[in-house]
């Protein structure tokens, strides 16, 4: 199948990670259901159906970001059937994504993240100390919801207090560990040696209560339970909790390019997104001090 020989492609030479492969199966899988629609299918696929395809999309109101993951897909994949022969001409060739509106996700202040780690919220158990060690681990290292899933207690260096963290394309890094985040972790792993005693468990760090390795959703929910309880912001994800990271990093001095090392990204670029909450903070405080600001 196409589809299967292009993802192997992409896992086995360019170390996709698995979210991002199963985002693409689903993609494609998509494309081809409507090509079959059409009485077309992936080896005969023309410009113009791509391009219905993409308008068929933006017709069930899906945001650019989703379409434009899309199109990088479809783009990335007839590049794999050109590359091994198996069309002569890209369809896809003088494809473009859409222009991005990008929203700025408000971060959490650093008095809901006092009032919630500081708070009495979390039960004294297994779950409990697991829950206060994800997001304590989360908003202090800034790390992504796949990167703590993936972590092994062999990553985590209690003297060198240190974390290694897989991320994107398999790259690692080493993040420092704040010392409140270092007895969280001590506290979760004692409760969880106690709980499973003997029992036998996945080799991750974070386990459910059946023992096996955390999934997308639990990470979640449980984020989005314990901020609810203070704060009324929208989003409330673990990838609000990195963006939070960042924001109070640079609010409080740290240069752009240590904050981009700590998050793992590939270039300042994509690290430059998390200085917009930072900016307003200083128009603000801009509007408020200056002397003629009032002029």
């Amino acid at each position: 199948m196409l589809i299967d020989r292009f993802l192997t492609y992409l896992q086995k030479e360019k170390n996709y990670s698995a979210l991002t492969l199963k985002a693409y199966r689903k993609d494609l899988s998509d494309f081809e259901v409507f090509l079959t629609d059409l009485n077309s299918h992936f080896k005969k696929a023309t410009p113009k159906e791509i391009r219905l395809w993409i308008a068929h999309l933006s017709e069930r109101n899906l945001s650019e970001k989703t379409i434009n993951r899309k199109v990088a897909a479809l783009k990335s994949f007839y590049k794999f059937l050109q590359k091994t022969h198996t069309i002569q001409q890209n369809p896809a060739t003088q494809l473009s994504g859409l222009k991005v509106h990008r929203k700025v996700p408000v971060p959490f202040s650093t008095g809901e993240m006092q009032e919630l780690l500081d708070s009495d919220i979390f039960n004294d158990d297994f779950e409990g100390l697991r829950d206060y060690a994800v997001i304590n681990l989360l908003y202090s290292t800034g790390i992504r919801r796949a990167e703590l899933i993936n972590i092994k207690p062999v990553d985590v260096d209690f003297h060198k207090k240190t974390l290694k963290v897989t991320g994107k394309r398999n790259k690692q890094r080493i993040i420092p560990l704040l010392l409140n985040t270092i007895e969280a972790l001590k506290a979760y792993t004692a409760a969880k040696e106690e709980f499973f005693a003997d029992k036998p468990v996945e080799h991750y760090l974070f386990l459910t209560k059946k023992g096996k390795k955390m999934y997308d959703v639990l990470v979640y929910r449980i984020i989005n339970s314990y901020l609810s309880r203070v704060s009324v912001k929208h989003k409330k994800s673990p990838h609000m909790l990195r963006h939070t990271f960042a924001t109070h990093l640079l609010n409080n001095g740290a240069d752009l390019n240590s904050i981009k090392e700590l998050l793992g990204h590939s270039s300042l670029a994509a690290t430059q997104v998390y200085t917009h909450s930072s900016i307003q903070k200083l128009k603000r405080i801009y509007q408020n001090t200056h002397p003629r600001s009032k002029k």
